[in-house]
């Protein structure tokens, strides 16, 4: 099948653009291609590993139908419930000129907006002082207090934008200059990767990775949980805490980090460099480390530092208007899933692959992925809200066996995928964070 994401994948990533094996059809309902953009994402990721056993594309198998699935929820309980995936005051709201999302997952955020608001944490009292305000004013000053935000804006705004602009004129991965180093190993078994990302598009990388034979350990500052998308992506992982404002903390941290293949980190850009481990710190623990960012809006532009989050990257780049205007809705509409997030995930792990691929030439690899610009990617292809074959899960995809998670006993979705003829084993329950000490098995 002709998937028009694949030749911009395959371009950025470096990779073979021999076209991979679908199976299964359908789509879901969106007004862009996202289950094309599932599968080609998923099947980047794929190749980058077949790649390093010399393979192409047509040793990597996906199912079109599982990897649009996958791009949600994946696992099930049996005999109790996930934790809700949004704060009760989370959502879009009416400004005085439009719309506006916020993003109140986490209490200091939370705390932000309702400061800037004036008013108590009561979704009618929210709109109330939310209509007081016009959304791009409100925007910035709940960005401003410490909060997440975004306006929502048309994608010709976007465009127009300082920021939109910014981004456009960035590639869909950004590598950085390369240096040499000792040759490593090209073999993603038994690779040491450092997990420093949060909700969602991070640990669905590591996820992968952990799921292909990578020794996966997630750290965790004290105090911060994400029960939700915990059950969801820490499959496969190690999970540890770390204060970075201790000195013995900053020690073991930096142990950790020097003895690393793969770092991926997701922290809002200047975070790290404010703890003190910038690039050129975190080089000089590790000369040979393959190290991948992620940020919501790119690195440059007036918003490179920016905090974001899927949902409002959706808002800012014209999806959930575009969506509003094709519905014939009174509201914005979002995607069916959380599509910048998952896509960047595997995106993030096939630059991980390849960053392995040019470490066993004597290369370091450096590279920056953003929600923002994998949304540029997403919105190059159209999809439809009425497809002629909707894709649902039903039963049957979801595997007989028990995944004992940290929270209970749950099955989880049939991978979408297989490399090689082999499809991913993690050999670890998904479970809480800070569970496990921080140090590598072995």
């Amino acid at each position: 099948m002709t998937h028009s994401y694949w030749p911009q994948i395959t371009q950025a990533l470096d990779l073979d653009a021999t076209p991979f094996r679908e199976v299964g059809r359908g789509a879901l309902p969106s007004i862009h291609a996202v289950s094309d953009f599932a599968s080609a994402t998923i099947a980047a990721a794929g190749t980058a590993l077949a790649a390093l056993d010399g393979k192409s594309a047509e040793a990597v198998s996906i199912d079109r139908r599982l990897a649009s699935l996958w791009f949600d929820f994946t696992l099930r309980p049996q005999g109790w419930e996930m934790p809700s995936v949004w704060d009760p005051i989370a959502g879009n709201y009416a400004a005085g000129d439009g719309f506006i999302r916020l993003h109140t997952n986490a209490p200091h955020h939370r705390d932000a907006a309702l400061s800037v608001l004036g008013c108590a944490a009561v979704p009618a009292e929210v709109q109330a002082a939310v209509a007081t305000w016009q959304a791009e004013a409100l925007e910035s000053a709940i960005v401003a207090a410490g909060g997440c935000a975004a306006a929502m804006r048309s994608a010709e705004a976007w465009q127009r934008h300082p920021q939109g602009r910014a981004v456009g004129a960035e590639p869909l991965v950004r590598w950085q200059d390369a240096e040499d180093c000792a040759p490593g190993k090209a073999s993603l078994a038994g690779c040491r990767v450092l997990d420093l990302t949060r909700v969602l598009a991070g640990p669905v990388a590591t996820r992968f990775l952990a799921g292909f034979g990578a020794q996966v350990l997630r750290i965790d500052p004290p105090h911060w949980s994400e029960p939700a998308a915990e059950a969801e992506v820490n499959l496969g992982k190690r999970c540890a805490g770390l204060d970075l404002h201790r000195a013995e903390d900053r020690k073991t941290f930096e142990r950790l980090l020097a003895s690393a293949d793969i770092l991926l980190h997701g922290y809002r850009p200047g975070a790290l460099e404010g703890l003190g481990y910038g690039p050129e710190a975190r080089r000089a623990l590790n000369p040979g480390l393959i190290d991948v960012s992620l940020s919501a809006y790119g690195r440059s532009g007036p918003w490179g530092d920016r905090r974001g989050f899927d949902s409002l990257v959706q808002m800012s780049c014209g999806i959930a208007a575009e969506g509003m205007r094709q519905a014939g809705l009174d509201r914005p509409l979002p995607l069916p899933v959380q599509a910048l997030d998952h896509g960047t995930g595997y995106l993030m792990a096939a630059t991980a692959l390849r960053g392995l691929a040019r470490r066993a030439g004597g290369q370091t690899t450096r590279a920056e992925l953003s929600l923002a610009r994998t949304a540029e990617c997403l919105m190059s292809a159209t999809g439809s809200l009425t497809p002629q074959t909707p894709i649902t899960a039903t039963d049957a995809d979801y595997t007989d066996s028990i995944e004992e998670t940290g929270w209970g006993p749950a099955q989880r979705m049939s991978p979408p995928l297989t490399v090689n003829g082999q499809p991913p084993i993690w050999h670890l329950p998904s479970g809480p964070v800070r569970r496990h000490p921080a140090t590598w098995t072995a």
